[in-house]
């Protein structure tokens, strides 16, 4: 085992020197040094640095899987962007920087076992609103990277808001089937009895109100993707149907006479744990294995680490811009507020944060009483630390309570008032009764 890493700071592959020893991990520091003994040597692998040789580095990667060599991208700050061009042009993985040993190791093994990576250059749109450095979405951009170039079915996994659609958008924007059409079906969003008709559409006089022929979701996606949006709330008679189209690759109207041949990829989303729904017999064994060819996991904001961060400061950038608003920051207190919430509603929930907060704000900084009031009011526990978890009686709560949003507010007493859901001279009364200047 022999692995090069072309990198600008050896100082970041310190800890991997120290686990493999000279003989066996080698850094090279000098672009064109570092082409020449990657293409004569025979290396289990070599990493590239994603800011190694400048601008240059993903050229460099190119250059050495096009020469045979197995390459993987280590980088700082992992994106599906950086992923997904890492991979067209020939990556085995992308790691991040610096890459735990073990994760070396083990591609190490992949690479030996592994033939031939083809590259296939291709761009998406949908790539750019799709933010992520988190461990958990590095696996997810990875494996949307390999899955894409496939005409696998795909189960996409997460709870509500956390991007299932865009995430089946990018697969079919970067497959084959790029040029057909994305169609896309929220199967909770339609009454369980029009659901049928709507996917596998229906002819005239099926029944009561089928003025003519309808034609399916289905045969509309023909040549391209079909997205089943929340396919865990559906009929265990419908998954019936759904089994045998993936089966059959062919549909039959309602009320039709004969079946109708259908080339769709499918890809299905859900925020249920289908593996427990199989069990207690909600949802069919035989449809979830042909769903869960492969299988991408989203994970809620609350567990994306600084994630948050990256998505507020986002959706900040995109909408002071949509809304040519001159909003161009968020404050530590107003981001400490985003980051004790917990986003039920997960990334979908902050975008619409974001977006209301930009379009109040009367200042270049987003602070704590732009946000709503949800938020406020759950940003901290209900007792006080220093208190060591001890009762206090209800005065005291609705002291400190009152303190909390006046802090929040910026000290704006109809700001607070608000949020409280009292009027402005109630709060002069109790400002004045708790002794809070």
């Amino acid at each position: 085992m022999a692995v090069l890493a072309l990198t600008g700071s050896p100082a970041a592959l310190a800890s991997l020197s120290a686990e493999f020893g000279p003989a066996e991990f080698c850094i090279e520091s000098t672009p064109t040094l570092g082409l020449v003994r990657a293409q004569q040597n025979d290396w289990s692998v070599v990493l590239v640095d994603a800011e190694f040789a400048g601008d240059a580095a993903f050229e460099l990667l190119e250059r050495i899987a096009a020469s045979g060599q197995a390459v993987a991208l280590i980088t700082r700050a992992p994106s599906l962007r950086t992923t997904l061009e890492a991979m067209d042009r020939g990556a085995r993985d992308v790691l991040a920087l610096p890459p735990d040993a073990a994760k070396v190791r083990e591609l190490v093994v992949r690479c030996r076992k592994a033939g031939a990576h083809a590259v296939v250059a291709r761009t998406s749109d949908t790539v750019e609103s799709i933010v992520g450095e988190s461990p958990r979405m590095l696996e997810a951009f990875k494996t949307i990277a390999r899955v894409s170039r496939s005409t696998a079915t795909v189960l996409v996994r997460g709870e509500s808001g956390t991007g299932k659609e865009l995430i089946a958008r990018t697969i079919h924007e970067r497959s084959a089937r790029a040029r057909g059409p994305f169609v896309a079906v929220n199967c909770a969003a339609i009454p369980e009895n029009l659901l049928e008709s709507e996917l596998f559409g229906h002819e005239k006089g099926a029944f009561t109100g089928a003025i003519g022929r309808r034609i399916g979701r289905f045969e509309r996606a023909s040549g391209g993707t079909l997205f089943l949006d929340e396919i865990g709330d559906m009929s265990l008679a419908l998954q019936a149907k759904i089994l045998r189209v993936l089966q059959e690759r062919e549909v039959e109207r309602v009320g039709g006479t004969g079946p109708v041949r259908v080339d769709v990829r499918l890809i299905a989303a859900t925020h249920r744990d289908l593996d427990k729904d199989v069990l207690s017999g909600r949802f069919r064994e035989d449809l979830y294995y042909r769903l869960a060819v492969v299988s991408v996991a989203l994970p809620p904001l609350r567990d994306r680490g600084n994630d948050l961060r990256a998505l507020a400061e986002h959706y900040l950038a995109r909408y002071a811009q949509e809304y040519s608003r001159p909003v161009h920051a968020v404050s530590p207190e107003a981001f400490a507020v985003l980051q004790s919430y917990r986003w039920p509603g997960n990334v979908r929930q902050l975008r619409n944060v974001i977006e209301s907060a930009v379009l109040l704000a009367d200042s270049d900084t987003l602070l704590p009483y732009h946000l709503p009031p949800e938020l406020l009011l759950a940003e901290a526990p209900p007792e006080d630390a220093a208190d060591g978890g001890a009762l206090v009686t209800l005065s005291e709560l609705e002291r400190r309570h009152i303190q909390k949003v006046l802090a929040a507010s910026g000290g704006q007493m109809n700001v607070a008032a608000e949020i409280l859901g009292i009027h402005r001279n109630t709060l002069r009364r109790k400002l004045a009764e708790y002794g809070i200047a």
